[in-house]
C-alpha cells in the first residue's frame, strides 16, 4: 500500500519481486488486447493461496476476469475453465510454494493432456507470506522456522521437473526484468498447450536472492542468471534438457514443442469420433409399467 495507491490493500514487502511479475502480466495482457483485438474480458486470471495469490485482485484499467483459487488447486479451477469456455484466454499465477508442493500432483495430468493455459510460477525459494518456511525449491541445508537444523532435502528443478513431464513450452524469467518477463508470457499464451513461466522473484524479507541473480563483481558474485545461448534449438528437448541442467538460471525460452497439439483439439476429435445414441422420450415414458 502506498499514498499513489491507496486502494491496495494487500501487504507485499517494499522491493518484492512479484511486483515486477505484476508489470509483466499488465504489459503481456495489453500486448495481445492490441495485437489480436481481443477485449481483455477474454482472459480470465486464476489464482492460488500466498503472495502470489494477491496479482488476481491488482491488475491497473480494465480487468480481466479474475478467480482467487484455495492453495495448490490452480490448475484443477483453471482445467475447469477451459474445458468449458474453450475460447478463453486462461491465465495462472502461482507461487514455488503453492504450485510445486500441495499443487504439484496437478502439473503431470496437466502436461499429459496439454491443457491451454500459461502458468506464471513466482519461485522466491520460500514460503513468503506465513513467514519464511522452506518450500520445494529452497536450498539444502537452509535453516528456517520449519527447518531448525537445515533442510533436509534437495532443493526442487523445476525445469528439469516441467521438462520431464511434458509440459509443451518452458520458459525461465526474473522478475526484474519485466518487459522481457512479458515478451515470455505473451509466448506462452500464444502457444497451443500447456505453457509455463517460471520466474525468479526474490523475498526481500526471508530470502532475497537479487544479487546472487545479478552478480556482484566486487564480492566475486558470479551472476547466477544469464540468458539461454542464441544458438539454443527449443524446439530440441534433448538440448532444453541438457540447457535447465547446467548450473545457475538461464533466461529465454527454453522448450517450445512444435508438434503441440492442445486438449480442445483432442476434445474436439473424440466427440467426432463419438456416435451419439438418441432416444424417444414419449416411447421410454409409454412403455414404462407402473
Amino acid at each position: 500500500m502506498s499514498k499513489r495507491n491507496p486502494e491496495y490493500d494487500f501487504k507485499w514487502c517494499p522491493g518484492c519481486g512479484d511486483f515486477g511479475v505484476v508489470r509483466g502480466i499488465e504489459l503481456a495482457l495489453a500486448d495481445r488486447v492490441n495485437r489480436l483485438k481481443e477485449p481483455i474480458e477474454n482472459t480470465v486470471l486464476v489464482s492460488g493461496i500466498g503472495c502470489s495469490g494477491n496479482l488476481v485482485h491488482l491488475q491497473e484499467g480494465p480487468q480481466p476476469y479474475g478467480f482467487h483459487g484455495i492453495h495448490g488447486r490452480t490448475l484443477p479451477i483453471a482445467w475447469g475453465v477451459k474445458t468449458s469456455r474453450p475460447e478463453l484466454n486462461v491465465l495462472i499465477a502461482a507461487g514455488d510454494g503453492d504450485f510445486l508442493s500441495i499443487g504439484g500432483e496437478h502439473i503431470g495430468p496437466q502436461a499429459k493432456r496439454n491443457l491451454d493455459v500459461t502458468v506464471v510460477v513466482m519461485d522466491n525459494g520460500i514460503y513468503g507470506l506465513t513467514k519464511g518456511q522452506a518450500s520445494p525449491t529452497t536450498g539444502f541445508g537452509v535453516i528456517t522456522p520449519t527447518t531448525p537444523y537445515g533442510k533436509l532435502e534437495e532443493p526442487m528443478r523445476p525445469l528439469e521437473l516441467y521438462l520431464a513431464l511434458g509440459v509443451s513450452f518452458v520458459a525461465s524469467a526474473v522478475s526484474s526484468r519485466p518487459k522481457e518477463l512479458a515478451q515470455f508470457i505473451a509466448q506462452g499464451m500464444d502457444h497451443r498447450g500447456f505453457s509455463i513461466v517460471h520466474v525468479q522473484s526474490p523475498c526481500t524479507t526471508y530470502n532475497d536472492t537479487y544479487e546472487a541473480l545479478k552478480g556482484n563483481p566486487a564480492k566475486g558474485i558470479e551472476p547466477a542468471a544469464y540468458p539461454v545461448p542464441d544458438g539454443h534449438d527449443a524446439s530440441d528437448l534433448d538440448a532444453a534438457t541438457r540447457l535447465v541442467r547446467q548450473k545457475g538460471v538461464p533466461v529465454g525460452i527454453v522448450y517450445r514443442n512444435p508438434d503441440s497439439v492442445p486438449l480442445q483439439d483432442r476434445l474436439t476429435e473424440a466427440r467426432e469420433r463419438t456416435k451419439v445414441r438418441t432416444r424417444d422420450v414419449d416411447a421410454l415414458l409409454t412403455g414404462l409399467h407402473i
